[in-house]
């Protein structure tokens, strides 16, 4: 009997041992088999289910993470993008055949490796109370013309750490990174090896010092996103 409706979560290698199969958001996720290529899917989702329901797409980006990082956890896998699905398993395996070049090569680009997110949260210039004392409105004016110097040469040092932050982890440390800049923070995706995870933590404490004028998190190792 052919499974239909394959919501699918991650392709990888057909793997030569069993694996521990996660729980899927109603069910447990399957294995599909391919020449080659593998998929893990779970069979009966219909996406038309949930697109209009918030509560119902949230639950179902959650679950997709999970099985991802739980099966990551045994072996590389490549993550499927959130929501992507075959209508028959006939689709699926003609999909991983006429694609096996494609992904055997991301595959082998992020196996033994895992990501880390690490997140650059500006910090700000304390700024003094201008207060207009007994030299009258020139003493406020130098004062107000000193703390917008204060807070320009501030800016300057803060976009000078970052660069330099950047132009160590990728020459010096030769680390690959995705970089995502928003208006509050600044989010720098890094590939390393298991072997280098240690190493990484202590390299962590050196990019601290390196930025007094920023707040540094390094998130949890995650299956890499940013680099397939």
């Amino acid at each position: 009997m052919e499974l239909e409706n394959l919501y699918t979560y991650a392709f990888l290698e057909s793997p030569s041992l069993p694996l521990i199969l996660p729980q899927g958001a109603n069910s447990q996720v399957v294995l599909i088999n391919g020449t080659r290529l593998s998929a893990i899917v779970e069979p009966g989702i219909y996406l038309e289910s949930f697109q209009n329901n918030d509560e119902k797409i949230i639950q179902m980006a959650l679950c997709h993470d999970r099985v991802i990082c739980e099966l990551f956890e045994q072996l590389t896998v490549l993550p499927v993008r959130f929501g992507t699905y075959f209508n028959s398993q006939t689709n699926l395996l003609t999909y991983l055949e006429s694609h096996n070049e494609e992904h055997q090569s991301k595959l082998e680009k992020i196996n033994g490796k895992i990501e880390f997110a690490l997140k650059l949260i500006p910090r700000s210039l304390e700024e003094t109370a201008l207060l207009e004392g007994d030299g009258g409105g020139r003493n406020y004016f130098l004062a107000k013309k000193q703390q917008y110097q204060n807070q320009k040469n501030f800016s300057i040092a803060q976009s000078t750490e970052k660069h330099n932050l950047i132009d160590l982890i990728t020459k010096i440390n030769q680390l690959p990174v995705v970089i995502q800049e928003q208006k509050e923070e600044v989010r720098i995706y890094l590939l390393v090896s298991f072997k280098e995870k240690i190493l990484l933590l202590e390299q962590f404490l050196t990019w601290q010092k390196a930025c007094p004028r920023w707040d540094l998190f390094l998130g949890d190792c995650l299956p890499p996103y940013h680099f397939i």
